[in-house]
């Protein structure tokens, strides 16, 4: 790309001493507390950064940052590089030494100490920027800016021997797997071996080193216009992408993103809280491609996967029998879900016997062959595969065929045919396989599902009926509801009034201030506006079991009763029972364990079972207890081999019992007693579908 010339008057708008009559200082002696609500913050003076705390994920972790104050999403622009967050407790002082983070014990953890320097005091500027003066105000001592974590602002500029690095994950602020260097006059994008922080080579180079100083990269400048570019030691410049119109109604950051790419972007300032950072620029321009230089390294999505690229934005896949090693990082590759070595079979059954050949189109893993095989056809290619104990997936372009062996790396979308061996009865939660409309093509590929056309292909009309009779469903049960909460004073024998859980979350503004705790649950502050406003102490349980329910009825019924001058008054209480409806209800829900979203899966196999059986959950005209209870049911006929007795009378359900044995199988795994065990509603569609196979329920 073309340099171009710049004034110098433009290099002196972008030096980083600015005026610091507007902003508000943080006085010597200043600290801020990690707490679990009301984190308060150094502001800067439009209040569009804040600088202090910042809880993460609702628990009781904090990261020392700077963030976008004014956005929904209160976007961290840095960070205090510690090597992990902190905890409730953890305090940020400002010294004449320094800034100084202590953990809860005292402990010092990080620190911002210029050395041979007197602190006067800081200010968080309206750049982003939080900087700390030295006696001669003139002069920054120590900046954020100087110390970046994976994101540079307007009027910030990265300096040769400057670098970034990405995050591990969209919610893990550790060092990822991505660094961004500007070494040499040449600004690179290189992966790191984690946790070994093992530098490969670049998947980007910008190709601005020259021996020639004058023509060399000087500085890598974001300009406040919003402009990110190679300053040349001669003033010209080397745009990363082309200039943008310059916008002042425009919120801009670029972030080393935790997959890679360093993308710049952009958000209006007069949101209304349903608009997004949007992106402007981003480099490389295929990080599924450009990152498979070398056969060093896992590749854009780590070992077992592979990567597919949509312009700016990447997406990363487990191919089938593999599932992600961390359900919640999708970048951090993949492990088979079976076993995967040559000892494993014992020579006891021919590989047809034990594996599945599924083949996906636009697929390749083009570095780790350990044979070579051709000219070969495909139904040659897959016999060579399936027949050597330590081939995973054989890559197949037409005439050639090459085997590789585990672990897969540098997988990508690229023309060719991967032909993966899985075993039989294994459960693959992978992600819907991208290249082409239908990608995998199996030889013993599942009939049609009966239930799902019947259920999701039937005609607008009946859909548009059966919703109105959901919903009605719904209503009806919600009013009944309403009226047992209400009515269930009398089980507590009191004329206490009976508020619902909505009354007193608006009461305490959302369970907001803490007034104290114990080891049954939180007390908080609230007001009640029956009239006059009353301040009163609401206790939140914090736990469910059979227990502590009977413990809570009798607490209520005995402090109901007691008056004393000594004794606060017990105003009222929220018994509303659990969340969901019988028959449904996760056994979870009634044992001292914690409820997670298992429990949604457990509802869903129960009405799978009621749609596939046509009868309720529950029901009572069964003499036979275990034929009653359809869960415990339907098992029972499956471990007897008598699925027909499930769907009597039903023609079309056993004309296809492949798809009845696997929606039963299906169902009994979400209904597990476990809930470790049970499936992801992604696997659990997939399952439905065919595209993997369903194990044998324990």
């Amino acid at each position: 790309m073309a340099s171009s010339e710049i004034p110098p008057l433009l290099l002196l708008s972008l030096l980083p001493f600015l005026p610091l009559n507007a902003a508000s200082n943080v006085t010597l002696g200043s600290s801020l507390s990690a707490t679990s609500d009301n984190n308060p913050s150094w502001v800067s003076p439009s209040g569009d950064f804040a600088f202090g705390f910042r809880q993460l994920n609702n628990t009781d972790i904090f990261l020392l940052a700077i963030w976008y104050a004014q956005l929904p999403d209160q976007t961290i622009v840095w960070h205090a590089n510690t090597t992990s967050p902190v905890q409730t407790g953890s305090n940020i002082e400002l010294t004449a030494n320094g800034l100084n983070l202590t953990d809860p014990n005292g402990l010092t953890i990080w620190t911002a100490q210029p050395a041979n320097s007197t602190i006067s005091y800081g200010v968080m500027l309206d750049t982003g920027n939080f900087i700390l003066s030295g006696t001669n105000t003139a002069v920054y001592v120590w900046q954020s800016f100087n110390y970046p974590t994976d994101t540079i602002l307007p009027t910030q500029i990265l300096p040769l021997g400057g670098m970034l690095y990405s995050k591990l994950s969209e919610t893990n602020y550790a060092k990822g797997r991505f660094e961004l260097h500007f070494m040499n006059g040449d600004l690179q994008l290189n992966p790191v071996a984690w946790p070994t922080e093992t530098q490969y080579s670049s998947y980007y180079s910008s190709g601005t080193a020259n021996p020639n100083s004058s023509l060399s990269g000087f500085q890598l400048v974001f300009s406040q216009s919003g402009d990110i570019y190679i300053l040349l030691g001669n003033g010209g410049t080397f745009p990363l992408w082309p200039y943008i119109f310059p916008n002042s109604s425009n919120y801009y950051r670029a972030t080393l993103d935790f997959d890679g790419v360093f993308r710049e972007y952009a958000y209006p300032k007069s949101s209304v809280g349903n608009e997004s950072w949007s992106v402007v620029g981003y480099i490389p321009e295929n990080i599924c491609a450009d990152l498979t230089t070398n056969d060093l390294g896992s590749g854009a999505c780590g070992y077992n996967s592979y990567c597919m690229a949509n312009g700016s934005t990447t997406s990363c896949h487990c191919p089938p029998g593999f599932s992600f090693i961390d359900p919640n990082n999708d970048y951090g590759g993949c492990a088979p879900d079976f076993p995967q070595d040559c000892g494993v079979d014992n020579g006891a059954s021919n590989p047809e016997d034990l594996y599945d050949l599924i083949e996906v189109q636009n697929v390749n893993f083009p570095f780790g062959d350990y044979d070579s095989l051709g000219p070969y056809n495909l139904t040659q290619c897959e016999q060579a595969c399936l027949q050597d104990c330590n081939c995973v997936v054989a890559i197949f372009n037409g005439i050639l065929c090459w085997k590789k062996r585990l672990p897969m790396s540098n997988g990508r979308q690229q023309t060719a045919m991967a032909i993966f061996k899985v075993r039989k009865h294994s459960v693959a939660n992978t992600t819907p396989l991208g290249g082409s409309s239908d990608p995998i093509s199996n030889s013993k590929k599942d009939k049609l599902v009966f239930w799902l056309s019947l259920l999701f292909g039937s005609s607008g009309l009946f859909n548009i009926l059966s919703l109105g009779v959901i919903s009605l469903m719904i209503f009806k049960s919600c009013r009944r509801k309403s009226r047992e909460a209400i009515h269930d004073s009398s089980v507590f024998e009191t004329n206490l009034h009976v508020f619902t859980f909505e009354e007193l979350k608006k009461a305490t503004d959302g369970f907001k201030e803490e007034l104290g705790s114990g080891s049954f649950g939180i007390v908080y502050k609230g007001v009640l506006k029956y009239g006059s406003k009353t301040q009163v102490a609401v206790k939140k349980l914090d736990k469910l079991s059979q227990g502590r329910d009977r413990e809570f009825k009798a607490e209520v019924t005995a402090i109901g009763r007691t008056h004393h001058k000594n004794l606060v008054q017990l105003l009222g209480y929220c018994h509303e029972g659990i969340r969901g409806t019988r028959g449904y209800v996760a056994p979870e829900w009634f044992r001292n364990v914690p409820v997670t979203v298992k429990v949604d899966v457990y509802s869903f196999g129960v009405m799978l079972l009621e749609i596939i059986c046509c009868r309720k959950s529950v029901a009572q005209e069964f003499e036979d207890e275990e034929r009653a209870i359809l869960t415990d049911w339907a098992y029972d006929c499956f471990t007897e081999g008598t699925l027909d007795a499930l769907v009597e009378n039903d023609d079309a359900a056993m004309n296809d019992i492949e798809t009845l044995r696997r929606w039963v199988m299906t169902a009994i795994w979400c209904v597990h007693e476990d809930p470790l065990q049970r499936p992801a509603m992604s696997t659990v569609l997939r399952m439905l579908e065919g595209y993997v196979e369903v194990p044998i329920p324990i």
